[in-house]
């Protein structure tokens, strides 16, 4: 379902207006649908040492149980079909087991509750006028190190925004795992070539990116005076939203000091992608993969999130071998039938091949005697375990990277037998974010950080 604003202001004209950005406007209840339109912060000091950088791959609807799996640490260690791709970066992985979010394991919706909230572990809103989710752990980084880097964090994905309702509640949180408030998504970028002028440079997109506003004003006006209060205060946070991305991009055109530790990379080889969306998913995902890898690298940013398919997903996957028919979520969904369990488990190997190839790249890039996969935390997860159960209390977890000599790796940490109050998510992530320099005493239902040392 679109939104219709009115028969003169309609969410397509809307988005035209922004230059073909893709843009859409925000859930606004007030106005009718139409079928045819349907913490501690420390002081930046010049440093020797290359920076720790984080990435989040997610992918939603839980794993096959019987082939997510890994046993064992060092040399020993032993992984389950789905984590093959793994294989050659056992030494650079951490597999986490029993963690989970616990305001999402007794959420009443399986899904829209389950999801957005997995980088947060805050309480979903279930009121369809309070859009609400905890603000996640990759924007409390990009906060922290927002005046580090030209770009605070890369919001990622492959399949766009959905602004339906699905069981009464707003499609926003099954289509956004990174949330800069309780009240608003990070904005998602699915297009490979404007994540490259963001990173890059290119004097047409910039023109193009910092005339959105502009282009778009008459409309918003138009639509204001059309809708009630309550939604106003939602279509400025989108607005506000875009005006943040056109200050990232003058950020990212400026030239910083030479102090301390700079960069690897002096020239960019990568070609710029394609205007066009990807058509095919593989090239699509590698795509984004390998920007990661340029803004690490060009220090653009230290935090990215990717997203790499929506909850409820409706993305097929039969250029897989063996996988025939069916949407994503229906795969995840399998009733325990053992053919369709297998080809579910091979979208698994799928997704955490992102994670292996993500692993190799920055593997191979040398820092000064470390590399570059040595200075990250990568993490790769799901909001469930078994999607046939909608099982949220365990969740699907593997880090790889060292975050700077950080973390201990090639390791299985096994919390399931351990009282709930030391299996919270959020205490990894005060670990992780305590990687990147940011110290806090607590976030959300977690006070102590987990050990990963």
């Amino acid at each position: 379902m679109h939104l219709n604003t009115s028969p003169s202001v309609s969410r397509r004209r809307f988005s035209r207006a922004a230059g073909n950005t893709a843009l859409a406007l925000p859930w606004l209840e007030s106005l009718p649908a139409r079928a045819a339109d349907t913490g501690k912060q420390t002081s930046a000091s010049p440093s020797e040492k290359p920076p720790v950088r984080f990435a989040c791959l997610c992918f939603a609807d839980g794993v096959e149980p019987k082939d997510w799996w890994a046993k064992g640490d060092g040399a020993a260690m032993e992984l389950g079909e789905a984590l093959r791709p793994m294989d050659p970066h056992r030494q650079d992985m951490i597999y986490l087991e029993g963690l989970f979010n616990e305001q999402a394991r007794d959420h009443q919706s399986v899904h829209l509750g389950r999801f957005p909230n997995l980088l947060s572990g805050a309480r979903v809103s279930t009121q369809q006028r309070d859009v609400r989710v905890g603000q996640t752990m990759d924007q409390r980084l990009a906060q922290h190190l927002a005046k580090q880097t030209p770009i605070p964090s890369l919001v990622l994905g492959i399949e766009p925004t959905e602004l339906r309702l699905e069981d009464g509640l707003t499609m926003l949180y099954g289509s956004c795992i990174s949330w800069k408030s309780d009240t608003k998504p990070a904005t998602k970028e699915i297009y490979p070539a404007r994540v490259f002028d963001l990173l890059v440079g290119n004097g047409s997109s910039r023109k193009l990116d910092r005339s959105i506003l502009d282009e778009v004003a008459d409309d918003a006006r138009s639509v204001r005076r059309q809708i009630n209060g309550n939604d106003r205060s939602k279509l400025d946070d989108y607005l506000e939203s875009i005006r943040d991305i056109e200050k990232r991009i003058e950020l990212a055109g400026r030239e910083r000091g030479i102090e301390g530790w700079q960069p690897t990379l002096r020239e960019v080889t990568m070609q710029r992608p394609a205007e066009a969306l990807p058509q095919d998913v593989p090239t699509h995902m590698r795509l984004m993969m390998d920007l990661i890898v340029l803004a690490f690298q060009m220090d653009k940013t230290r935090v990215a999130t990717c997203l790499l398919n929506n909850d409820l997903s409706a993305m097929t996957f039969e250029f897989l071998d063996g996988v025939r028919g069916g949407l994503h979520v229906d795969l995840t969904h399998n009733g325990n039938k053992p053919e369709v369990e297998i080809m579910h488990m091979k979208t698994n190997q799928f997704h955490v091949q992102q994670l292996a190839y993500l692993c190799s790249r920055l593997g191979a890039i040398d820092e000064g005697g470390t590399s570059l996969l040595d200075n990250s935390v990568l993490m790769c997860c799901s909001n469930m375990f078994d999607g046939d159960q909608h099982q949220a209390d365990r969740l699907p977890m593997l880090l790889a990277g060292r975050g700077g000599g950080r973390l201990k790796t090639e390791r299985v940490l096994n919390y399931l037998d351990r009282p709930n109050t030391e299996r919270r998510a959020c205490g990894m992530y005060l670990s992780i974010m305590n990687c990147l320099g940011l110290e806090l005493p607590r976030f959300d239902d977690a006070e102590k950080r987990l050990a990963l040392l």
